[in-house]
């Protein structure tokens, strides 16, 4: 299964990610991990929220990813 070929390019994939409404109006989109593992790869993908300066955290095999610069706190 792991040579399978990919739906779709990581680019594509990322560009997708960050043109949804929500990224493009600041709030949070939520992608399974073992997809962005899958799809894009994990640094490739930490480094463009990098780029951004975006924040994002992981939570059963989930991560929420905040598409603004604005500061996370955990609350409980």
């Amino acid at each position: 299964m792991k040579d399978m070929p990919l739906p779709i390019s990581p680019d594509r994939w990322l560009g997708h990610l960050f043109a949804s409404r929500a990224a493009a109006s600041g709030g949070v989109v939520r992608r399974n991990s073992r997809d962005i593992e899958r799809i894009v790869g994990r640094e490739r993908f930490l480094a463009e929220l990098d780029r951004r300066g975006f924040r994002a955290v992981e939570n059963a095999g989930q991560i929420i990813v905040f598409c603004n610069r604005d500061a996370v706190r955990i609350l409980r």
